[in-house]
């Protein structure tokens, strides 16, 4: 007779509870790293709330999300770019992208080595001449989104990044933005912060002062200015101005007379510079209006159209131009920028 081997009962218990604790921890675990993602997940959430950031969590460090909403990828800092804008092109030198610059339009003239660079012309730049320039990142101004052409460099493997500025806050954005892409997140800190201070100092000068009544003449004939939606609008109310555009419902909308002389401005305010500017004529033909008490008290003011109308690096020199337009006596014991 063959001999039985008798298992101890302990030894049937013991593997009876391994199975029963295998199946335990095949059910359980899914679970517990799911609760781990989840944490992880609201933590990120958490921490977006505290510090002012989009939670995204299917953007990688180099994906960015344009003013179109549209998502671009980009694998390493770009070392040729080319700049569909002027207040663009300042950005990038600001940045110390000067050599990665190949490519700006026609109109962008500061610094000075933007005259160098090759042009590509301006509201409808040339593709063939675009692509020529082998760049491996466009910059544009939002209104650049013409699908046929996204789609044609889309094709090309060439991003487009769109910006449109609305505020203040999306200038700062857009520094913050390239400065990430170029690998300048240093800079880019610095200079907005920079900026910062000095809208916080210029604020204080005009902040206990009366509000003036401001009219911002882009045009007269026909008459556009700025309105809500514009950073030009922020940018009134900041240095102690009343936008009597301020109900409209355009960024930069259209006026008749018989809303200006209902409003009354109390300063007519007119950019000039080097491409976008007011000329005198234009400004002198405002003087006919002798109702309107700005003309009345002879308070026609020119302010410098490349540091208001481009929103980049210089709009603090254009905020601290409207704030001594509009309020003349908080800067009396001091001389404007570049006078004695």
């Amino acid at each position: 007779m063959r001999a039985v081997r008798l298992i101890p009962a302990r030894c049937c218990v013991a593997g009876i509870l391994g199975v029963v604790w295998y199946v335990l921890l095949a059910c359980v675990a899914p679970a517990f790293a799911q609760s781990l993602e989840d944490d992880a997940v609201m933590k990120r959430r958490q921490q977006g709330i505290l510090t002012g950031m989009p939670f995204m969590a299917n953007i990688t460090p180099r994906t960015f999300v344009d003013d179109a909403g549209r998502k671009l990828y980009v694998a390493k800092a770009p070392a040729r770019v080319v700049s569909l804008a002027p207040s663009i092109t300042e950005m990038l030198f600001a940045l110390g992208l000067d050599e990665q610059i190949v490519g700006v339009t026609e109109f962008c003239d500061f610094p000075p080595a933007a005259k160098t660079k090759s042009k590509v012309g301006y509201a409808n730049p040339d593709l063939e001449s675009l692509i020529a320039l082998r760049p491996e990142l466009i910059v544009a101004p939002r209104e650049f989104h013409r699908a046929t052409v996204l789609a044609k460099l889309e094709e090309l493997k060439i991003p487009v990044l769109l910006l449109e500025a609305t505020s203040l806050e999306s200038i700062f954005s857009h520094l913050h933005t390239l400065g990430r892409i170029f690998d300048r997140a240093t800079a880019a800190h610095a200079m907005t912060l920079a900026m910062r201070n000095r809208m916080a100092e210029l604020t204080a000068r005009t902040e206990s002062l009366a509000r003036v009544r401001v009219l911002y003449v882009i045009n007269s004939q026909p008459l556009i200015t700025v309105g809500p939606g514009s950073y030009i609008h922020q940018m009134i109310g900041l240095a102690g101005g009343l936008n009597i555009a301020s109900a409209a419902k355009a960024s930069y909308p259209r006026l008749t007379m018989e809303t200006v002389l209902r409003e009354d401005p109390e300063i007519l305010l007119f950019p000039r510079g080097s491409v976008e500017t007011v000329p005198r004529s234009e400004q002198e033909a405002w003087r006919r209006w002798t109702t309107v008490t700005a003309v009345r008290d002879n308070r026609l003011r020119e302010v410098p159209a490349d540091a208001l109308n481009r929103p980049g690096p210089r709009v603090m020199e254009g905020l601290e131009a409207l704030a001594r337009a509009i309020h003349p006596e908080a800067f009396a014991s001091e001389p404007a920028p570049g006078q004695p």
